[in-house]
């Protein structure tokens, strides 16, 4: 074992610390998962995996897009997600990570600046360390910070093209980004406008196209991916078509990973109509989302207006401990700590999805009222 004492030595100060993670299985209660409109158990996309597979679509792909591994199924999904987002392409991908770090990583080109807000996901950051580009952040949802950012890279001699990275919606706040104020940004900047809307496809926007839809679409690229609202797998680059050439022509992750499945795919063009005939689907959520907010509110619970709610703690034993007496109860509530969150805002992350009822929702606020003055009373 000694050749992997490095490796041991760096869990047991995870572990020390509170910050040792494992995997456990689904059990109680859904306040953990993204499947916000419980499509990921669905009968209905039961049956539309069924009746594709009835007419012959394969479950594997055999091989990467550029070999013989582009599917009937993929182009399909490809045009549907164009046409449902109002964009000119879409390109599909096999993960929301793959397809952010294949944006980042390729778009942006030498004397370029991406410019992110300081909260975007792990998956942004690895397309901008795999990039040639510069990078700068910005406060979160602070456009005057982007704005100035912006000037003051300009003044130091910066002449390329400005890339705007944002999410529609924070996964770990559950707040929203001022996306028509940014969007008015690129255009001033003449400056390029990336959304990830992966917390918000399928639940905003007229028929769950998420959160940019409406915006000037010139500058705009957005990503959308499969494995929450809709739940599927995988993640749609939705844009104009330049930018889904250069992509199979440059992105390393699109380019050198096998195709997804070509029933994943089937299951996704499924999924897209579901969501865009769901009004009752977001309707339900967001039934539960208020019933939540009330309920949650007086426990600590970030205000906001969707269906993520964060309580922090702060402490990360303290959050940890709360989560898996939660979880004992038959409520799957995780905890969140550092690095996914800044230092000092562990968190249980709440999230409020169709697969719970209203009485699920009221026994879950009853519980963490005891395990709240429980453990405040311990740590004192």
């Amino acid at each position: 074992m000694h050749y992997f004492d490095a490796q041991a030595r760096d869990l047991a100060e995870l572990a020390a610390r509170g910050r040792g993670r494992r995997l456990i299985g689904r059990e109680g209660a859904d306040f953990a998962s993204n499947d916000y409109l419980g499509l990921a158990d669905s009968p209905a996309l039961r049956e539309a995996v069924v009746a594709a597979l009835a007419r012959g679509v394969p479950i594997g792909s055999g091989g990467s897009r550029l070999l013989r591994g582009n599917q009937t199924e993929h182009e399909a999904l490809e045009a549907d997600a164009a046409a449902f987002f109002g964009r000119e392409s879409a390109l599909y991908f096999s993960s929301g990570y793959a397809a952010n770090a294949a944006l980042l990583g390729t778009l942006p080109q030498r004397g370029d600046l991406v410019l992110f807000d300081e909260l975007v996901h792990a998956s942004a950051h690895e397309g901008m360390r795999l990039g040639r580009a510069e990078t700068r952040q910005a406060a979160h949802n602070d456009v005057a910070a982007f704005a100035a950012a912006i000037a003051d890279w300009r003044r130091a001699g910066g002449a390329g093209r400005v890339w705007i990275a944002v999410e529609s919606l924070y996964s770990m706040d559950g707040d929203l980004a001022p996306l028509a104020e940014l969007s008015a940004l690129a255009a001033a900047e003449d400056a390029i406008l990336l959304v990830d809307e992966a917390h918000a496809t399928g639940v905003y926007g007229p028929q769950g196209q998420g959160l940019a839809y409406g915006l000037p679409t010139g500058n705009l690229i957005t990503l959308h991916t499969c494995g929450k609202a809709l739940g599927c797998e995988g993640a749609l680059v939705t844009g104009p078509a330049v930018v889904r050439d250069f992509l199979v022509n440059r992105g390393r992750a699109f380019i050198f990973s096998t195709a997804p499945s070509p029933l994943m795919a089937a299951a996704v063009r499924a999924a897209l109509r579901i969501v865009g005939e769901g009004d009752a689907l977001r309707r339900a959520l967001f039934d539960r989302v208020r019933t939540a907010r009330a309920a949650l509110g007086p426990l600590g619970v970030l205000d906001g207006p969707s269906q993520v709610l964060p309580l922090i703690l702060g402490d990360d034993v303290r959050t940890m401990t709360v989560a898996g007496l939660l979880q004992e109860s038959g409520f799957d509530v995780r905890g969140i700590r550092p690095p996914t969150v800044p230092a000092g805002t562990s968190r249980l992350r709440i999230s409020i999805t169709n697969n719970v009822t209203l009485a699920d929702i009221a026994a879950l606020a009853d519980r963490l009222a005891t395990l709240i003055s429980a453990t405040e009373t311990a740590a004192a």
